[in-house]
């Protein structure tokens, strides 16, 4: 299969491009810089330089692919979720990007597309499952995610896939909770019995190979076992080989609204759907297994 990706040399991207070249797949990618783009060549995927918000260009590049990918994201860290001009510029991306992306896809003939999203779109329930069908929250970080997830069921076979907490290298925030957790620090955010539904960014680039022969809809991808939020902090200090001395803010980051809610709420996401659908199952069943695979990596840096 042709697939073209955008926001390969991103955080899903960098782990979704080699399993889809794995696959037998024929891979271009979009490119912002030269440098980009030559990095894309010396992995075997042919690089594009367009704009994510040129239509015209985007269509142009699309031409004779089977799949549009789209990864591009603009996650800020977690020490900027407090900064309105980092969302504003995630918002763009996921809402002004993915709409081009999709007019190009029509415009191109490209008979599926497959759309990154985030199960953080959830409401709070508890340790209640949630499956695809559960309500969603609108708040003001998830409008980019909704409006993304808009354009891509105009697509003739859309895909979404409501992706984890993301986990692992490339995460931008696991450098964080990492370098806090070999310091001895626990970062809990929300009620510590709360879940948090996470994934390894290995496990949502073989997921992102599945999306490709799944049926048009909305996909959960996250581990098999989601964790509380005190046992994820316990795994990650384990994996850095510390016992943490400092857990927090706990239910004290509520205090910080909406900005962070996608981080503090319980959810218990299940991914049986996407599983049945494909047969796709993570290497990491759990955040566990995942932060121990990752410490050598992160402990090297």
């Amino acid at each position: 299969m042709r697939v073209f990706v955008t926001g390969g040399t991103g955080a899903i991207g960098r782990h979704a491009l080699p399993a889809l070249l794995g696959a037998g797949h024929e891979v271009t990618a979009l490119a912002r810089t030269r440098e980009k783009a030559a990095a894309l060549g010396d992995q075997g995927v042919r690089p594009a330089m367009v704009s994510l918000f040129d239509r015209r260009a985007l269509a142009s590049a699309f031409e004779g692919h089977d799949a549009v990918v789209n990864l591009a994201t603009a996650i800020p860290p977690m020490s900027k979720f407090l900064s309105v001009r980092a969302m504003r510029d995630n918002y763009r991306v996921r809402a002004e990007g993915s709409a081009a992306v999709a007019d190009a896809v029509l415009d191109a003939g490209v008979g599926r597309m497959v759309q990154e999203s985030v199960s953080m779109v959830y409401r709070d329930q508890g340790a209640r499952w949630i499956d695809e069908d559960a309500p969603v929250d609108r708040y003001p970080m998830t409008k980019g995610n909704f409006a993304a997830e808009v354009s891509a069921h105009r697509a003739p076979c859309g895909v979404v896939l409501r992706f984890g907490w993301f986990y692992g290298p490339g995460a931008a925030h696991s450098e964080e909770l990492f370098a806090q957790a070999r310091h001895h620090v626990a970062m809990v955010l929300g009620d510590p019995g709360g879940y948090v539904s996470s994934i390894h960014m290995a496990d949502a680039g073989t997921a992102v190979v599945a999306a490709l022969g799944v049926a048009a809809g909305t996909y959960n991808v996250v581990d098999d076992e989601p964790l509380t939020k005190r046992a994820f902090a316990d795994a990650l200090a384990r994996a850095a080989g510390v016992r943490p001395w400092v857990r927090g803010p706990g239910r004290a980051a509520l205090l910080l609204g909406d900005r962070i809610t996608s981080l503090t709420r319980s959810l218990r996401v299940g991914n049986a759907r996407f599983r049945a659908a494909c047969g796709w199952a993570p290497r990491y069943p759990s955040a566990r297994e995942g932060w121990l695979a990752t410490a050598g990596e992160f402990a090297s840096r």
